[in-house]
């Protein structure tokens, strides 16, 4: 039996229902904002190469958000132009809502919907599903990209470059892998490469990390390995990554 929630409870059972996902989740939402927790429990779904499908309507996401999806490469998106229902569903669970997957609506608006799970109304589940999978089909897939730079990540990373230019001295850096860094600085190998992306030192493409003209300025050199190409990054980059 299907469960009425209110605005609480949507925002309770969406996190449970994206954390507990084990296969594939589809989050169905013409307009995007995401809340810090649900991009940490994203993130960590990504990690775990779990199938992630977002569906929304409006190709105008703010700079954040766009730049947190580019960095999310196994998150796929569909724009799908008349989009207005709120739906987000897993392979066990779904939430039909109005609330849209956005902060401020999590936070100020008044929503309601009802929560289904397939144990309990495989029927209603199955009934969900389909449509949920229609959508999926008449969505255009698109790749997330940053059509937009914040002024101020853009002199901020402007800066760092130039900095670490200035006192570079190759010869006596050695070159360490990002996991060799992230044991060097005691910051995980993820916080590593979100400093060199977000610096635009390097980025990844496919399962290969590719580095960037300014990254090669000071002193990134890629190579190939086991798992696709990495890079290696002179040992003096960790006191600017620790600033």
């Amino acid at each position: 039996m299907a469960k009425f929630l209110n605005t609480t409870g949507i925002s309770y059972h969406l996190e449970e229902l994206i954390k507990n996902t084990k296969d594939r989740l589809i989050l169905i939402s013409p307009y995007l904002q995401f809340h810090k927790r649900v991009k940490d429990h994203l993130e960590n779904l990504n990690i775990q190469k779990r199938d992630i499908r977002i569906i929304y309507r409006e190709n105008k996401l703010q700079v954040e958000e766009s730049n947190w999806l580019e960095t999310q490469i196994g998150i796929r998106t569909s724009l799908c132009n008349s989009l207005h229902a709120k739906c987000y569903i897993n392979e066990n669970e779904a939430i039909v809502t109005s609330m849209n997957l956005y902060s401020f609506s999590q936070q100020n608006n008044d929503e309601m919907g009802i929560h289904v799970t397939k144990e309990k109304d495989a029927d209603l589940y199955n009934d969900i599903s389909q449509e949920v999978q229609r959508l999926l089909t008449i969505s255009e897939e698109i790749r997330v990209s940053v059509k937009k730079v914040d002024k101020e990540i853009e002199k901020k990373s402007e800066k760092t470059v130039s900095e670490i230019v200035k006192t570079k001295d190759n010869s006596k850096s050695k070159l360490l892998t990002t996991k060799e860094l992230s044991q060097l600085t005691s910051l995980s190998s993820r916080k590593i490469n979100n400093w060199f992306t977000d610096n635009k030192l390097m980025y990844k493409k496919g399962d290969d990390w590719i580095t960037t003209k300014r990254g090669k300025e000071i002193g990134g050199i890629e190579k190939s390995g086991q798992y696709g190409k990495f890079v290696i990054w002179p040992e003096d980059v960790s006191k600017h990554i620790l600033k």
